[in-house]
């Protein structure tokens, strides 16, 4: 074997092994999300299916985690505050299996008895056009001055990506569930960290359409596991027919 032909076997060798690690690191690491993705399900599940318990004191909001405390069914009484409301675009849900088409979500600020303000996802209001008179139809109802016994899940904003579009206030039309950014652009004041999924109640005319949630988490990461163990194996069996067409050669 000369030296010009053994620098290109162990420059390739040298190749081949950090593409397989590589590679193989990726399965190990899909394999490893898989196991977090089962505990997530497991864990939101749990949630969902708990009675609803009481909305965590103002004193204990710096504390709550969407780790921990993403999905928890609460009950609390509160007053639709008669401010501008915001829509939030939707293609469909990911947790609402009775949503399928688009629409916009109806976010409202509620006063709670102490004084703080919460805001509500009051539910789906089937808008394909995003059209605020519509919007508007939809939630006057819900402007009563009364308290109302509010059911829902704790949920905390989403971050807007880099594909996002910008919100329109002209129509108050978010495409992200960013409460915070809409508190601070709508004038609602301090808001609670979290908003609330509403579950119930719903509506006499049934807009928004509030409702219970369910975990539709996608669970791919096997098939990504196997697809780049695969290509670890297909780099490796290429690099053995290469190796020994060079073998060949060199007789």
């Amino acid at each position: 074997m000369t030296g010009t032909s053994a620098k290109p076997r162990a420059g390739f060798g040298i190749f081949t092994i950090v593409t397989v690690i590589g590679l193989v690191s990726l399965g190990i690491w899909q394999l490893q999300r898989r196991v977090e993705k089962h505990a997530l399900i497991a864990a939101l599940t749990e949630r969902l299916a708990e009675a609803p318990g009481a909305l965590p004191l103002p004193s204990q909001w710096g504390a709550l985690t969407p780790a921990r405390d993403e999905f928890r069914r609460v009950q609390f009484q509160a007053t639709y505050e008669s401010r501008p409301d915001a829509m939030v675009y939707s293609s469909g849900s990911a947790v609402r299996k009775d949503i399928s088409g688009p629409g916009t979500w109806a976010f409202l600020p509620a006063r709670l008895s102490s004084g703080e303000t919460v805001v509500i996802d009051a539910g789906f209001v089937p808008n394909a056009m995003q059209d605020r008179a519509q919007q508007d139809q939809a939630v006057k109802p819900l402007h009563t001055d009364m308290p109302v016994m509010l059911t829902g899940y704790l949920r905390f904003p989403e971050k807007a990506g880099m594909l996002t579009l910008q919100e329109n206030l002209t129509k108050r039309l978010w495409f992200t569930r960013d409460h915070l950014a809409m508190a601070a652009r709508l004038g609602w004041g301090a808001v609670a960290p979290f908003y609330i999924d509403l579950e119930q109640p719903v509506p006499l005319s049934g807009i928004p359409k509030p409702g219970p949630l369910e975990v539709h988490l996608r669970d791919d990461h096997m098939q990504y596991a196997i697809t780049w163990f695969s290509m670890a194996g297909a780099v490796l069996i290429a690099f053995g027919a290469w190796l020994r067409a060079q073998g060949r050669r060199s007789r």
